[in-house]
């Protein structure tokens, strides 16, 4: 009986050997593998060299071995399958990685508050964090989930299909992304990529467990004018694929050669760092405010660590003046629990201060600390190296407390007597005089910088003029642009002139400063008498003097409390064409806070380039044209096949192969084709699977020709394998006419989300091996 005849496997498919010691099996089927994980890896330590400690590049390796080794274990299971069991196992890795770099950073707040957090900030945290990066949630989450989908990707493509080179697109996708990531701020890394491009040369060159000794010669088995032919065909495929790779090389390696010099470019000038508050933009003004509110308590102080004596605590620091405000200027980025440190200065020491601060109704963004800060934790903070400030990027909130560790730095006062000021480009922002400054200003700066010569005499001179001369009142009016600090230092005494708050003292001091050639700048802050409660009644501002091999030297203009001011034009008469400003000129309003989400909606307009949503837009277009791609080549290589099986070879050949897109059809279908089934079984499974599947859906057309196709397929396959001779071309034709008719017929049944994925199902691929 012929019908006892079993399916015979794809014609020209290489036969797998079913003998063979476990060793050599295992050592074929090890060297994929190895590569992709080295290969993902290797991302993690090209992205690594940004961070500050290898805690990253671990947990990139270990989501590069989840990842691979879950396609490697479950390459049993259907391939629909392994993505939602290694989306399991990526959830779990996450969610351990999160909480381990949620302890490692000291992070407050349960799992799931960090968790949410970092998947709502994970790209502009990245892009906007401190070098070195601090892994934190924020800083991983992206990273590791990359480079765990990569390994799913390349494992799947590579393993199941068979197609390495393929399989190799992901993880150079990801090494590419990692290397532009890191952009100018990290040393070339020329041995992770030679090692990369090593790793993936031996992985390609390794035997595979799918060698065997019928695919030694792809022409074997064949007769010998077809074999010369065949040979003749890869020869010609071989040399036209060398031919390709070396014209590549030769138009591409010039142009790369020329970029080996360039600086790289920084994705992180596209994205917007945080920003503080219009409130806090320039916080100088408040001074006047909480003057007239003394017993308003903003901070709560508890010193942990540190000398007994009161240490000032510094909120802003405000660099750039345009004649009419002070602004604080400063870029901020985002920060890890540890801070970069800046070697201090020659003759300055430092001692060690860590205080517990809880905010009470202090408002904004701006995080007072002792200067300069090098530990913060409990709160996620955001830093300007430059300045030395921070800023909650979330905004300051009642009861919220932190600790912060500083380095408050000890001058030597033997060096500024002699200590030069810098001057140049590097200071030309701090040493800035706007236009339109008053003429008694740069006549009161000439006078006092004449009588004394050095930096430091010319600052302590103005320091004590303004203590000599001017009265501090709570009620004063707040402002410093130029028309206010003319009327503060030359205003009659009867008309409201000479007397002011910190505000004034300090800003005046800076432009007459500026004006004497001196670099200053305004800093808000506050001095409180030790541990306890910190009140308006504290807060202050005061000028600093940069000097060379010293740094930031604070002044004190303030008068003292036991001094009676004696009236200016003791030590400066203005000429008599040029009277002193009796009109109080108008008070400067303090801002109404910006709300945080008004705050950072958009770039500043001298920043270029796209910004965030701009990015997460161009990777959100990039991954679905990859996923296209993806799906693209995928239907292209299904379609290939069945044109392969049933168009290609002699007749006996196609009708094979038509039986194999019925059999494929059926287990598309979720019937899988048993291996001791004879053809004729098969073909009542089919018959039964379509009527079924028409049953079970309503609508279906009723039974047709359709339905005894696969008896006939089956009996042209019997007679392929009894009398293999005596096939013609036109039964392979009806083969494959009738091959086509089930498979689209059984699809037709099948719901609309897989119908949409019978095309592109990599199963077929595969199961013909």
């Amino acid at each position: 009986m012929v019908t006892a005849t079993r399916a015979p496997a794809d014609p020209g498919t290489p036969t797998e050997p079913t003998t063979g010691r476990p060793a050599v099996r295992l050592l074929r089927a090890l060297p994929v593998p190895l590569a992709l994980i080295t290969m993902i890896a290797l991302a993690g330590v090209a992205l690594g060299r940004v961070y500050a400690d290898p805690l990253l590049t671990r947990l990139i390796l270990g989501s590069a071995i989840g990842s691979v080794l879950i396609s490697v274990a479950a390459r049993r299971l259907p391939s629909w399958l392994v993505a939602p069991v290694s989306v399991a196992g990526l959830a779990g890795w996450t969610l351990f990685s999160l909480r381990l770099a949620a302890s490692h950073a000291a992070l407050p707040g349960s799992l799931a508050e960090v968790t949410a957090d970092a998947a709502r900030n994970a790209i502009p945290r990245l892009l906007t964090a401190m070098i070195p990066v601090e892994p934190a949630p924020d800083t991983v989450l992206l990273p590791l989930v990359a480079a765990w989908l990569t390994g799913l990707a390349a494992a799947e493509v590579a393993l199941r299909t068979g197609r390495v080179l393929l399989g190799y697109l992901p993880p150079v996708l990801l090494y590419a992304g990692a290397v532009y990531v890191v952009g100018p701020n990290a040393d070339p890394a020329i041995a992770p990529t030679v090692a990369f491009a090593a790793v993936a040369a031996a992985g390609l060159a390794m035997p595979s467990h799918r060698d065997g000794p019928a695919s030694a010669d792809p022409a074997a088995g064949l007769a010998p004018t077809v074999r010369a032919a065949v040979r003749l065909r890869l020869l010609a495929a071989s040399a036209a694929g060398v031919a390709v790779v070396v014209a590549l090389a030769a138009l591409l390696a010039p142009l790369m050669a020329a970029q080996v010099d360039d600086r790289p470019v920084d994705p992180r000038r596209y994205v917007e760092p945080p920003q503080v508050e219009s409130l806090d933009e320039n916080p100088l003004i408040r001074i006047s405010g909480w003057a007239l509110n003394p017993d308003q308590k903003l901070l709560e102080v508890r010193t942990e660590a540190g000398p007994a004596t009161p240490a000032r605590i510094r909120l802003a620091v405000l660099s750039d003046y345009d004649g009419v405000t002070w602004r604080v200027g400063a870029t901020y980025r985002n920060a890890g629990r540890i801070l970069p440190v800046t070697d201090p200065a020659p003759g300055v020491t430092t001692d060690t201060v860590r205080q517990q601060i809880t905010v009470a109704d202090l408002t904004g963004r701006l995080l007072p600390a002792v200067p300069t800060p090098r530990e913060v934790t409990g709160a996620r903070v955001a830093y300007d190296p430059a300045t030395g400030t921070l800023i909650r990027p979330e905004g300051l909130t009642p009861g919220l407390r932190y600790t912060v560790t500083s380095a408050r730095e000890h001058l030597d006062g033997n060096l500024l007597a002699t200590a030069n000021v810098p001057a140049g480009e590097p200071v030309a922002r701090v040493l800035r005089v706007p236009d339109g400054a008053p003429e008694q200003l740069r006549r009161l700066a000439t006078q006092l910088a004449e009588q004394n010569g050095a930096p430091y005499a010319r600052a302590t001179a103005i320091q004590d003029f303004l203590a000599e001369h001017y009265r501090v009142t709570a009620d004063a009016p707040s402002g410093h642009a130029y028309p206010n600090l003319t009327f503060f230092l030359f205003g009659p005494r009867n008309g409201g002139g000479q007397r002011g708050t910190s505000e004034q003292f300090a800003a005046a001091f800076a432009v007459l400063g500026r004006l004497a050639g001196l670099p200053t700048r305004v800093v808000v802050g506050f001095a409180p008498n030790g541990d306890g409660p910190v009140r308006a009644a504290n807060a202050s501002a005061w000028p600093e003097v940069l000097f060379e091999g010293v740094g930031w030297v604070p002044f004190d203009p303030m008068p003292r409390p036991d001094q009676e001011p004696r009236p200016v034009e003791q030590d400066f008469r203005p000429p008599p064409d040029d009277p002193p400003p009796s009109q109080v000129p108008e008070p400067t309003l303090e801002p109404t806070p910006t709300a945080p989400a008004d705050a950072a909606a958009g770039p500043r307009a001298d920043q270029h380039g796209p910004g965030t949503p701009v990015l997460v837009g161009g990777g959100s277009g990039a991954l679905l044209l990859l996923l296209g791609l993806t799906l693209l080549t995928l239907a292209t290589l299904r379609r290939n096949l069945t044109r392969a099986r049933l168009e290609r070879g002699d007749p006996g050949r196609r009708i094979a192969g038509a039986w194999r897109e019925l059999t494929d059809a059926l287990r598309l279908a979720g019937h899988k084709v048993g291996d001791v089934l004879a053809a004729a079984e098969v073909a009542e499974q089919a018959r039964r699977t379509l009527a079924d599947a028409r049953t079970a859906r309503p609508g279906q057309p009723a039974a047709g020709a359709v339905d005894g196709g696969p008896d006939e397929l089956a009996g042209l396959l019997n007679q392929v394998a009894f009398a293999p001779h005596t096939t013609t071309a036109g039964q392979a034709d009806r083969a494959a006419e009738l091959a086509t008719r089930y498979a689209t017929a059984l699809r037709a049944t099948r719901p609309w989300w897989r119908r949409l994925l019978w095309s592109i199902h990599p199963g077929p691929l595969r199961w013909r091996r």
